[in-house]
């Protein structure tokens, strides 16, 4: 008979992954599953909305007025359809704007967020891993900014950025320029995690190996540096998404953010905030309910992902 030892097929990615201890701990937590919960339900409802919207809220051809100010779940007085969450003032289907607002919502706060997050981490390594005048310029700035609340420093961008692009493009590039915006004014907290954590594992021995054998500055700050750097960062991504949402409703409420042909959640509000004193409540109601459930379960999930990667608290 063979001595040869018996070989089992070694795990799966995914089997490793549940049977990790970051699974586990995400299991005993009824706030995170929760959340993270939500967040995929609202995720999925606003990338599949054009299959699961009743009407497309947009399509004026699709509109008919005698619908507006239809109270959820009652038939309408003169054309006697029911919606589900009712309409607005122009017989759009209030749940299918959420829809398709949400949509926009997380687009710009996913995009922004991204765009904050490549800035400050090449900001950040920079500054951390050179040193001298080019850290001292860098980190300056990023304390002038930080002096400013981010909300005014996005509306800023946002001005200046509208005025500089030409009149008809202004709609087409709205959104882009909201999510320049928002970034620029995001990016600092990146910057400051990465530089802080650049100091300390520049000064480690494979960092200092990786000099002798002739690597290159931005081959060691990217290859080497940035994946023991991430951790932090990821935690601050999924706390600053929540952030962004909210800064992109609350610009779009100002009027300064989503054009009306683009509505997002922040348009919505600031639509039914005008007709809430009329007894149309409905219209700012749900849009402002499911803001609030996104962002929420966003900053919970974020919470309890600082706590989890924090190995001081295992």
């Amino acid at each position: 008979m063979s001595d040869a030892p018996l070989t089992s097929k070694p795990p799966s990615r995914l089997a490793r992954w549940l049977d990790s201890d970051f699974f586990y701990a995400f299991k005993r937590s009824p706030v995170a599953v929760v959340s993270a919960s939500v967040v995929l339900l609202l995720i999925l409802s606003a990338v599949f909305a054009p299959l699961i919207a009743p009407t497309n809220p947009f399509d004026p051809a699709s509109l008919n007025l005698m619908n507006g100010f239809s109270a959820p779940m009652k038939p309408n007085a003169f054309t006697g359809d029911t919606f589900l969450l009712g309409t607005d003032d122009q017989g759009r289907d209030v749940f299918s704007t959420i829809l398709f607002g949400m949509r926009i919502s997380l687009f710009v706060g996913v995009s922004a967020v991204l765009f904050a997050m490549v800035l400050g981490i090449l900001l950040g390594l920079i500054a951390g891993y050179a040193g001298g005048w080019t850290e001292t310029i860098i980190m300056r700035v990023a304390d002038i900014q930080l002096t400013f609340p981010s909300i005014l420093v996005a509306m800023l961008i946002f001005g200046v950025a509208k005025g500089v692009t030409p009149v008809e493009y202004r709609d087409q590039m709205a959104i882009w320029v909201l999510i320049l915006a928002i970034g620029l004014s995001d990016w600092v907290q990146f910057a400051r995690v990465v530089r802080g954590a650049t100091l300390v594992e520049k000064r480690k021995d494979y960092v200092q190996a990786a000099r002798l054998i002739g690597r290159g500055p931005g081959a060691i700050m990217l290859r080497h540096i940035l994946p023991n750097v991430l951790s932090p960062v990821l935690v601050i991504a999924t706390i600053s998404l929540a952030l962004a949402i909210i800064a992109e409703a609350t610009l779009s409420f100002l009027g300064v953010g989503a054009p009306p042909t683009q509505p997002s959640l922040g348009t919505l509000i600031r639509i039914g905030q005008g007709f809430l004193f009329s007894g149309e409540w409905w219209i700012l109601f749900f849009p402002a309910m499911t803001l609030l459930a996104l962002a929420l379960s966003v900053n919970l999930l974020g919470d309890w992902l600082r706590d989890a990667l924090n190995p001081k608290l295992r």
